[in-house]
Order: structure tokens, then C-alpha cells, then sequence
């Protein structure tokens, strides 16, 4: 280790959030697991809920204060461009990228309503997830990769979303030290 890593204070670290499309139905679910350095200090947060008037759903890896500012300023935007999602989330990616406060944010989010999912990044990206034949997956934070590998694989199975996001969970759980078994399912 050095120096500099030695006396860096512990962060708050990691999660895992992943999105699935499939069948008309779209879920978001994430792991409940919150870590400051090599500690869990909570076991159970709730990093996927519903936003605006329900009809969108999100979930956020990344510093919880910083998360939950931005979810609030999705809704202001959610407000004032009403059913429209993808643009809600353009302007609030324009106003991260070019807001000094904004732009210091460490968080990612995954959102979604009946139409798009989307991935919003303080780079200024708005990402909808590349689409498969049996529907579309995205994921998020320090087993995000797993979640979304365990995802496409069982996508093309004769089940459902909501199972996909489960299962996907538990196995990046298995593999993924900042992931836990606690799931945060959220569907629309």
C-alpha cells in the first residue's frame, strides 16, 4: 500500500443494482449491502425505489447523500416533463455535467418506466441498454458486471423479469464481496 492509500480515509463503497426488460415488464432490483472500507455497516438499505408519481422506478450505486439528491432532481424533472422519461433524464444529465455541484456527485443510477430504461452517469450519460431478441438488461456498481453477465445468460429462459433480477443478484452476491443476499425488487 502506499502512502497516499494508507492515509485516505475509508469510503462509503460499492453495490450492485441491475435492470431487466422482458415480456412488457421491466425491474430494477438491487442488493441492500453498505460498505465503509473493508466494513459492512448496514445490511439492508433500500437503493431501488419508485419515483414521481410511481410510474418510474430507479436504483443508485454510488454515495447514498449524493444518490438521493439526484433522485430528487429527477423528480423535479419528472415534473416538469411529465411521461417523458428519456427527456427528463437528458436534462438532468446536461444540468450534472455542467453544475459545479452537481458534478462532484459519485453516483450512477438505473431508471425506468413502462417504455425505456436508462442508465444516467455524472459524464453526462444517458444510456438505454443494448436490446436482445428476448428483451434488454443493464447493471450498475462493484457487481454490476456479474449481475449483468448472470442477466443476458438467463434472458432467452422461459422466465420472468422479476426472476431474471433475483437470480442475477444472488449470483453476483456469490461473487461480489460488496453485494449481499438482501434484494430490492422494484417492477412497473
Amino acid at each position: 500500500m502506499t502512502q497516499e492509500q494508507n492515509t485516505k480515509p475509508a469510503s462509503w463503497h460499492a453495490t450492485t443494482i441491475v435492470l431487466v426488460k422482458k415480456n412488457g415488464k421491466t425491474v430494477i432490483a438491487g442488493d441492500g449491502q453498505v460498505s465503509l472500507g473493508q466494513t459492512i455497516v448496514k445490511a439492508n438499505a433500500k437503493k431501488v425505489r419508485r419515483l414521481g408519481k410511481g410510474d418510474v422506478i430507479a436504483g443508485f450505486a454510488g454515495a447514498t447523500a449524493d444518490a438521493f439528491t439526484l433522485f430528487e432532481r429527477l423528480e423535479g424533472k419528472l415534473e416538469q416533463y411529465p411521461g417523458q422519461l428519456t427527456r427528463a433524464c437528458v436534462e438532468l444529465a446536461k444540468d450534472w455535467r455542467m453544475d459545479r455541484y452537481l458534478r462532484r456527485l459519485e453516483a450512477m443510477m438505473l431508471v425506468a418506466d413502462r417504455e425505456v430504461g436508462l442508465t444516467l452517469t455524472g459524464a453526462g450519460d444517458v444510456l438505454e441498454p443494448e436490446a436482445f431478441e428476448h428483451g434488454s438488461v443493464a447493471a450498475i456498481g462493484s457487481g454490476g458486471n456479474y449481475a449483468l453477465a448472470a442477466a443476458r445468460a438467463l434472458l432467452d429462459q422461459p422466465i420472468e423479469a422479476d426472476v431474471i433480477a433475483k437470480r442475477a443478484m444472488e449470483i453476483a452476491a456469490d461473487i461480489c464481496v460488496y453485494t449481499n443476499r438482501n434484494i430490492v425488487l422494484e417492477s412497473i
